[in-house]
């Protein structure tokens, strides 16, 4: 296992919460927040600024990704899709775990995702849900399920400091003495303070191996790149790597906090600034490498259970959306930005 960075270690323990603080730290729902709880300030995304972002975050979405204007109904009721909150979706059946390529599998539920990377020497597992439990039920029996060894997770890379993607890591690391990946940002976050926290989710992860923009995480015959993407945490990652579609080679990007959860937070505005910022420099990224496959840890933006079922259904495989369409995913995202931006600096 190589790491484009030395792994680090700390003598840091994990924040132990009590039942009485286990409760959202400030908004509620680390990832989509906004979605449910935030009351749009519809006259302030009135002024001329915020209304040509608005426009262009719609233009770039087209018809195919309306999901990703649900970032704009921060401000606005844009998307025309209804809100939702983590308690509906975890309430939802969970799926079927899938191949979703020759070397990428999902497995998570209509909440949260979690993917596992095959390699010549064992698995990575990109972010470990919610819990123990679910790292177990639908994690664990997910890649037995596949026909998948989970005691060959060899790493695993939390995309950033949320319960909802490091939960399940506890239980994982216990059993399978897994290697645990995050950013130098996000390891101080959770050592210093939680920004959300909820009854439902596994304690920290004990800081392992540490990483930063430009590491590149490699496992036998595959490497990931690491690229910082900060604004929903202030140390979120998301991966750049190769998946094989019946031995076709493609280059996927899995975008690793998409939603602007920190709208009451007194550093909202450079923390925007760093959402907006990233969401230019990955979008130049994706067309330097032409990236035609573009993943969330969030069912809610990328559809990625609806694709797997139109997988099954056979053609052409669905996660292949082109260098173009990733191109205006990362367009809504930079444009949405901007608009909550102007309204929130009002």
């Amino acid at each position: 296992m190589l790491f484009g960075r030395k792994p680090t270690s700390s003598g840091f323990k994990a924040e132990e919460v009590t039942l009485d603080r286990r409760k959202f730290l400030t908004l509620g729902c680390a990832c989509c927040a906004m979605l449910a709880l935030n009351v749009p300030d519809t006259a302030l995304a009135q002024t001329p600024a915020a209304q040509a972002h608005i426009q262009a975050a719609k233009t770039a979405a087209g018809q195919d990704l309306m999901s990703y204007l649900r970032l704009v109904d921060v401000v606005a009721p844009v998307s025309g899709l209804p809100p939702v909150s983590p308690e509906d979706l975890m309430k939802m059946p969970t799926p079927a775990p899938a191949k979703v390529f020759d070397n990428l599998y999902f497995v998570g539920n209509k909440w949260v995702s979690s993917w596992a990377i095959t390699t010549s020497d064992g698995i990575i597992l990109i972010d470990a849900m919610d819990n123990g439990e679910e790292a177990k039920t639908i994690i664990e029996a997910g890649l037995k399920t596949l026909g998948l060894d989970p005691s060959t997770i060899k790493t695993i890379i939390v995309t950033h400091g949320h319960g909802d993607h490091y939960g399940g890591v506890g239980y994982l690391k216990g059993k399978y003495g897994s290697r645990v990946v995050l950013s130098e940002a996000d390891w101080m976050m959770m050592e210093t303070g939680l920004e959300f926290d909820r009854p439902d989710w596994g304690r920290p992860p004990t800081r392992d191996i540490s990483v930063v923009d430009g590491s590149v995480v490699a496992l036998g015959d595959t490497k990931i790149d690491i690229l910082l993407t900060p604004g929903h945490t202030p140390g979120t990652i998301s991966l750049a790597f190769d998946v094989m579609d019946k031995g076709k080679v493609h280059r996927a990007m899995l975008w690793g906090g998409t939603a602007f959860n920190f709208g009451r937070r007194p550093d909202r505005l450079p923390r925007l600034q760093t959402y907006i910022d990233a969401t230019e420099r990955v979008r130049e990224l994706a067309r330097q490498q032409s990236v035609d496959v573009f993943i969330s840890n969030h069912d809610l933006f990328d559809g990625a259970v609806a694709k797997i079922d139109r997988l099954k259904a056979g053609g052409a495989n669905p996660f292949v959306i082109g260098t173009d369409t990733t191109v205006r995913a990362l367009t809504v995202m930079n444009e949405s930005a901007k608009a909550t931006f102007e309204v929130w600096k009002a």
